[in-house]
């Protein structure tokens, strides 16, 4: 059923039954969830970029890492967390390829449990998103900009500079801060704070962590796999294995963008460099090359063990800092250091990278106030919110998108 248009002095007013903001990974499942369940219901989505999806199209390093075959709330942090567990009971990752199969997306899994699209291509899931949206009649605004959003009795109001949209329902679905460049922003922050919400302000996640340490400069660009573990006053919140960068100024990679998840400024990151080798083991190796290399300079000790500038910098973290001397002179406090570094590698936390390398961002509308059967606000009825405006932030792998597509779904079928 189409929009009804009317012409009030220098703006056109669009009637919908329902609007959601944001043409993203939740939006646009929204409105696909929706119009599934109601073909009658007229629904818009007003997006305020030149296009649906642009954060869609980046995830994944374009690929778009939909799900996971681990979904559960223990995956995700915010005060939506325990919540999220009647979301996920609900929708699965089994429930969820099944909806998209039915939408002509096909997915395959990889050995870590990570769900892509068959065609490894992350426009192949926005465009079964968008080619639904116009089968079942959705229609689409884009390069709006939203002035403000009001309620009165009658619904809800969203002004941009040339429209005025009234609905009865209205769904809160543009994302957070996270990666400006595609279009994140807190404009959900203000909009629910309207309409009466309190919200958690958004803070990055799943980012580079700054670190002070020093020798930092000198590992710019390498790349090493091993164990990082959080560490908050000597006990060790979480531990995540895979490969670390680092660059001038902070360590990165999958394995810190989860443990940035839960960390705070005081917090130390260890790296465990050689995770299948005891330090007991290495300790042996380290003598061995202690006579085998006994000609060579100090800074040749782990020669075959770790990355030339890496190593370099493990023996000077140790504190042998006369890569002079020869080998055959360390003695064996400087070798039982030595092994221990490359066992405890240690940066302290000084902040976490900014939004605009954060894959997405903590924060949102607090549990409390939201309905996890419905997606519904509990302080405003007819006032629906989903993906990132909800306070809850995932791990990687998939966590933060299935989220926001089995919210979108929920919200979508509650209209």
């Amino acid at each position: 059923m189409a929009a009804l248009f009317l012409c009030t002095g220098d703006k056109v007013k669009q009637i919908f039954d329902a609007v959601i903001i944001g043409g993203g990974a939740s939006g646009l499942m929204c409105a696909v969830a929706a119009k599934r369940k109601n073909r009658s219901l007229r629904v818009a989505v007003i997006e305020k970029n030149d296009r649906v999806g642009k954060k869609l199209l980046a995830t994944g390093n374009g690929r778009c890492n939909l799900t996971n075959q681990n979904i559960s709330a223990k995956r995700y942090t915010g005060s939506f967390a325990k919540k999220s567990r009647a979301v996920f009971e609900r929708i699965d990752a089994e429930k969820l390829l099944g909806y998209f199969k039915e939408l002509g997306l096909l997915a395959c899994m990889d050995s870590s449990g990570r769900y892509y699209p068959l065609s490894k291509q992350a426009s192949s899931v926005l465009d079964v998103l968008r080619f639904a949206c116009e089968r079942l009649g959705v229609i689409i605004f884009c390069g709006e900009n939203i002035k403000s959003v009001k309620r009165n009795r009658n619904g809800f109001y969203v002004n941009t500079p040339d429209t005025e949209f009234e609905c009865k329902k209205l769904v809160i679905a543009c994302g957070s801060k996270a990666s400006p460049k595609l279009g994140g922003n807190a404009s959900a922050a203000d909009y629910l704070k309207n309409l009466g919400h309190s919200f958690i302000p958004f803070s990055p996640a799943l980012c580079p962590v700054k670190t002070d340490s020093t020798l930092l400069k000198s590992l710019k660009g390498i790349r090493a796999n091993g164990k990082t573990s959080l560490v908050r006053k000597g006990k060790v919140i979480k531990s995540e294995d895979g490969e670390i960068q680092f660059t001038d100024s902070a360590i990165s990679g999958i394995c810190v963008f989860n443990l940035s998840l839960y960390a705070q400024n005081g917090d130390k990151i260890t790296i465990d460099l050689l995770p299948d080798i005891s330090e007991k083991e290495l300790l042996s190796i380290l003598y061995a090359n202690k006579r085998r290399f006994s000609n060579l300079t100090a800074d040749n000790l782990l020669t075959g063990i770790v990355q030339k500038r890496l190593a370099q910098a493990v023996i000077k973290y140790s504190g042998t800092a006369d890569f002079s001397k020869p080998c055959s002179k360390l003695n064996e406090a400087e070798i039982k250091r030595t092994a221990h570094a490359l066992k405890e590698f240690c940066f302290n936390v000084k902040e976490l990278g900014g939004f605009e390398q954060a894959q997405c961002a903590k924060g949102g509308v607090p549990a409390a106030e939201i309905d996890e059967k419905t997606m519904q606000s509990k302080k405003c009825r007819n006032l629906y919110i989903c993906g990132e405006a909800v306070d809850i932030c995932g791990e990687c792998g998939g966590f933060n998108l299935h989220f926001a597509f089995a919210s979108g779904i929920i919200a979508g079928e509650s209209l």
